[in-house]
């Protein structure tokens, strides 16, 4: 009974005529006539059948409490001998309710960061290794043929996987050393007998007939690009041996350009002439250079016959290689295709081919740059070839 005070509950044995004869609350009403219309539960109790409802309690002031009855049997007797009734209020119920659902919540949102925490740490063991991978491939991809995962911790697969990725580039390290020195090897020993051929074609040549002279002077001229291929491959494989890459000076280039297409440019009516020109390119053949600015001017000549202009100069990070003409210039609509293979435009004259600016467009994105198409600054058409600068100041 002390435990029922302590939580406001209060509990009603009463007899099958429906008269109080026990109180948890006191003895002041005990006789007293419980099964009444008010309390529903202990006529239904009394009936044979447990019942509960909930109810306003007019003894606790209005109080919601929660009534429960069931009915009292006697081993000899089947009918009730009587119920017994317990009531509490409803506050306290759902205040444990609360308490219960609280501590619920507590322990997901507790499982919750332990889980993420958990997470957290795993994906970091597991990224760790990973990173350090990519940043191996993305080294080995730029050109350091040294650089090796070492995977010393993670998981199996992950060991696995770094062992096979150190094996790749020991691999790809001796194939790439065995073509430098092949390289290297065959262009420099093949210098000496490309110069004495060249001497000995020279000397038949000064000593031949006119109608030999002229086959003699063309395999001298086929031994000199030989030559000049040799040296090339050379120049590459020592370049590659030592890290560096292949730089282009467009100054250079334009200056050559202009004195190799200037007899050719008067004989078809034009001019080639060259501005003040500046700027290195990084990662572009001198030679794919040259042949840029041969496409386009000789485009420039034979579609906008005049004067025709050449620069080169910087661009942010890049450089530009320009070739301006004063002709009637490329309508708006065919700027974007006029770099297509085989597109002519509409007022292209017979005879072309439609491949001039598209190998100028491949050539030039060889080498990570791009072609822009423009209207010139006193008409005609301005092309920009756009290559990416050295990481040095220029």
């Amino acid at each position: 009974m002390a435990d029922l005070a302590k939580t406001a509950g209060r509990v009603i044995v009463v007899d099958r005529a429906g008269r109080l004869r026990a109180d948890s609350a006191g003895a002041g009403l005990l006789n007293s006539v419980y099964a009444t219309p008010s309390r529903p539960e202990i006529r239904t109790a009394l009936g044979g059948s447990p019942a509960t409802r909930i109810a306003t309690s007019e003894s606790l002031d209005g109080t919601e409490i929660l009534a429960a009855a069931a009915p009292i049997f006697l081993p000899a007797d089947p009918a009730p001998v009587g119920a017994v009734r317990i009531t509490q209020p409803t506050t306290e119920l759902r205040n444990a309710v609360r308490r219960s659902l609280l501590g619920v919540v507590a322990i997901g949102i507790g499982g919750l960061v332990a889980g993420l925490l958990i997470a957290f740490v795993l994906a970091g063991s597991l990224a760790r290794p990973l990173q350090r991978l990519v940043g191996a491939a993305r080294r080995l991809g730029a050109g350091d043929l040294t650089v090796r995962a070492g995977m010393t911790e993670g998981a199996k697969e992950l060991k696995e996987l770094g062992a096979a990725f150190d094996e790749m580039a020991d691999r790809l390290e001796r194939l790439v050393r065995a073509q430098r020195e092949f390289v290297g090897n065959a262009s420099h020993q093949l210098r000496t007998p490309l110069t004495g051929l060249k001497l000995r074609l020279e000397s038949a040549g000064a000593k031949a007939p006119p109608e030999l002279r002229r086959d003699l002077e063309a395999a001298e001229h086929e031994a000199d690009r030989l030559a000049t291929i040799v040296g090339r491959l050379l120049t590459l494989a020592r370049r590659v041996e030592s890290g560096a890459g292949p730089e282009a000076d467009l100054g250079v280039a334009v200056e050559q350009a202009a004195a190799r297409w200037e007899e050719r440019a008067a004989a078809a009516g034009s001019t080639v002439r060259s501005r003040t020109t500046e700027g290195v390119a990084a990662g572009a053949d001198a030679e794919d250079v040259g042949q840029i600015l041969d496409n386009l001017i000789h485009n420039a000549i034979r579609y906008a016959p005049g004067e025709v202009t050449l620069a080169a100069d910087l661009d942010g990070d890049r450089v530009r290689l320009v070739v301006e003409d004063r002709g009637p210039g490329i309508p708006d609509d065919e700027r974007e295709r006029v770099t297509e293979r085989f597109y002519r435009g509409r007022g292209a004259t017979p005879g072309g081919s439609g491949l001039g600016l598209a190998v100028v467009r491949e050539m030039t994105e060889r080498w990570h740059g791009t072609v822009e198409v423009k209207q010139g600054e006193q008409g005609g058409t301005r092309i920009e070839v756009l290559l990416p600068k050295p990481e040095r100041a220029v």
